[in-house]
Formats: C-alpha cells, structure tokens, sequence
C-alpha cells in the first residue's frame, strides 16, 4: 500500500545515508522499523524479585506531584 508521511528533514537524510549504505531503500527501513513498533508488545522491565515497584500511589497523581515537590524544595505544600 503506498501512504503518504512527514518525516522531519534531518531524519529524512540520516534515513537515505543509511539507505545507500545498506543498498536498500528509505521505504523499506522505514517499513521494517514500523514492522518492529508493531509486532514487539511493551515489555516494563523490572529488577529485583517481588515487592512494589514502587512507594508512592500512582493512582493519585497529588501524591506524586508533593512527593516531587517535597524532593525540589524540601518541605510539604
């Protein structure tokens, strides 16, 4: 299928160097790294066995921004 996408300038060229060095074409890098963003599912990579990820509670976003606060300014509210 052919389609039509904006590719910013800078990549665009770093994209036909590569290219030219692989004796392939722009179309078919760009497919093969589409191909690779659809077929690999996202995996959250974690060390450490069992236990939380993490402290805070991440279904409250206030909980989070006073955490950061308290971290940059060093006291609460």
């Amino acid at each position: 299928m052919r389609t039509t996408i904006t590719i910013d300038d800078e990549i665009l060229e770093q994209l036909k160097a590569r290219a030219a060095k692989e004796a392939t074409t722009v179309s078919r890098l760009i497919e093969d790294s589409v191909r690779l963003a659809v077929d690999r599912p996202f995996e959250l990579v974690t060390f450490g066995k069992g236990g939380s990820f993490t402290t805070l509670d991440v279904d409250r976003i206030s909980s989070l921004i006073e955490q950061d606060d308290v971290a940059v300014h060093g006291h609460r509210g």
